[in-house]
């Protein structure tokens, strides 16, 4: 039998040694290989085109692990959900720890994809066939997506490894912690290298969706504003840039967030979504709606939802917080009321949160309406984008600089502009507190209010005064839950980090 399979084997061999050589290659003609993608203006296109998609995980990951991080938003409590769900809920209660699996390390991983992509496009552009002009329009564009997902790492995982290039062996694979420092001073590189050759300024609305000038100028004045030695007037100089662009607040704070309006004036930058077919979709407006079981009153469509909905719940202390007349909260939240038996929820009605009572028999579930468009015609597939930088945020990121040197007055005009839009008085003076109450409201359920925090120094204060009164109102939250410390304004990297790569140490405090 051996005599017979090594015949058979050294029959193969001659007859491949006496086919023509290109027998053994494989590749079929139509595909594209690594070796000769990266050459042509439309290549690099279609690459960076592949490096903005990991945006949409972290947007959809940010608003459990940034918006339900916060005071902003809870959970509906689900016996179904105890098991398969259970990771999210310790993100929210600040019980997670190396061990807690889904949304930390799966954003967590999507961030180095997405560095990964662009260190492959920056280390391929001097190999290319492209114009020198053609060459910086990449360049600019991958240093802003690289300053970008590093932004992201740094403010959640605080000392995360610094990969700049293509990884192309184990040995690159595999890289120690940095310093925060040492991530800031790149970003603040990068970022600023991206704007010296000449990111493109919005000019005409709506826009493409891609980074720009604008953009740049906006994580710019973020890195100077949150990194450890912060440097006010660096970003105040980059934030009134921006002002002097073509950015403009919509009349409605409402229109801000229509899917009608993608890329208008207001926007500087916002993750990309398309309803349909061919998975660029997205669903976050599902996973907000209340659970219940007629999703199509509520949708348009059926679907069931019990395993997914219920998350990113307003608190009633944010509904409260908001200013008498503020016509955000109208545009933000609403209210889903309807029959209510035991943990079964049937939808009968949609109310305006404003001036809501509850009617007498009926139960009744806030949610976050900014991104429900309804009637949909697929389950789980909308069209809405997600916003990361509006001009308002802008001014109050520009007041809050302000104010931090000292200089209330000047801070007055941006945040009373924003005031003005939400249907609220101007103020006369402007205090830290003024700004962060402007921007809490401004930014609602944007994933901005934990990173807000953590840069103000207030996270800490804040939250464990939220866990306290969270603790009162729900007895079955655990007595160690809510314990905020300065350990706990960076997560854990997830063991599996850890196992693959042993010059990786964990956070301290985990």
């Amino acid at each position: 039998m051996k005599n017979k399979l090594l015949y058979i084997f050294l029959f193969g061999l001659i007859g491949l040694s006496s086919c023509k050589e290109d027998f053994l290659n494989l590749s079929p003609k139509t595909a594209v290989t690594s070796a000769s993608f990266y050459k042509t203006a439309t290549h690099f296109d279609q690459a960076l085109v592949g490096a903005y998609e990991n945006m949409r995980t972290i947007a959809l990951n940010g608003v459990y692990t940034d918006e339900m991080r916060s005071d902003n938003t809870f959970f509906t409590l689900y016996s179904g959900d105890r098991g398969p769900y259970l990771p999210i809920e310790c993100i929210v209660e600040f019980l997670d720890d190396e061990t807690t699996t889904g949304r930390i390390p799966n954003r967590y991983s999507a961030v180095y994809s997405g560095i990964s992509r662009v260190n492959t496009i920056l280390t391929r552009i001097d190999g290319s066939e492209m114009t020198e002009n053609e060459k910086n329009a990449v360049l600019a564009e991958a240093l802003f997506l690289r300053a970008f997902y590093y932004f992201d790492l740094v403010q959640h995982w605080g000392p995360v490894p610094l990969m700049l290039k293509e990884v192309t062996n184990e040995a690159d694979a595999f890289q120690p912690n940095s310093t925060v420092e040492a991530i800031y001073k790149q970003i603040i590189e990068d970022v600023s290298q991206a704007i010296q050759i000449g990111l493109p300024v919005a000019k005409t609305f709506p826009q493409s969706g891609r980074a720009t000038m604008g953009a740049a100028k906006m994580l710019l004045a973020y890195a100077y504003m949150t990194k450890p030695a912060k440097e006010y007037s660096l970003a105040q100089a980059a934030l009134l840039d921006i002002t002097k662009m073509n950015y403009n607040l919509l009349d409605s704070y409402a229109s801000v967030f229509d899917p009608a309006n993608k890329n208008h004036q207001e926007s500087i930058f916002e993750v990309q979504y398309k309803e349909g077919e061919g998975g660029q979709q997205s669903d976050f407006a599902w996973y907000m709606i209340p659970k219940c079981s007629n999703t199509e009153f509520l949708m348009g469509v059926s679907a069931s939802n019990y395993t997914t909905a219920g998350w990113n719940v307003p608190t009633q202390e944010m509904i409260d917080s908001y200013e008498s007349g503020d016509n955000r909260l109208n545009a933000s939240v609403a209210v889903a009321e309807g029959t209510l038996v035991e943990e079964q929820f049937t939808v009968e009605a949609v109310k305006s949160i404003v001036d809501y009572k509850p009617t007498d028999g009926k139960g009744y579930r806030y949610f976050v309406t900014k991104y429900y468009h309804p009637p949909y015609s697929q389950g789980y597939n909308t069209g809405d984008n997600f916003p990361v930088y509006r001009y308002s945020g802008a001014l109050l990121l520009l007041a809050e600089c302000l104010v931090e040197q000292n200089k209330p007055g000047e801070a007055l005009p941006y945040i009373n502009l924003v005031r003005k839009r939400a249907g609220l008085k101007a103020l006369s003076a402007v205090t830290k507190e003024d700004v962060a109450n402007e921007m809490r409201h401004e930014l609602a359920f944007e994933n901005h209010r934990w990173t807000d925090l953590i840069r103000t120094g207030k996270a800490i204060e804040v939250m464990n005064k939220h866990g306290v009164e969270m603790k009162k109102l729900y007895p079955w939250i655990l007595p160690s839950a809510y314990n905020v410390t300065k350990e706990r304004l960076v997560y854990p990297f997830h063991f599996r980090e850890l196992n693959v790569n042993k010059n990786l140490v964990q956070n301290p405090g985990y």
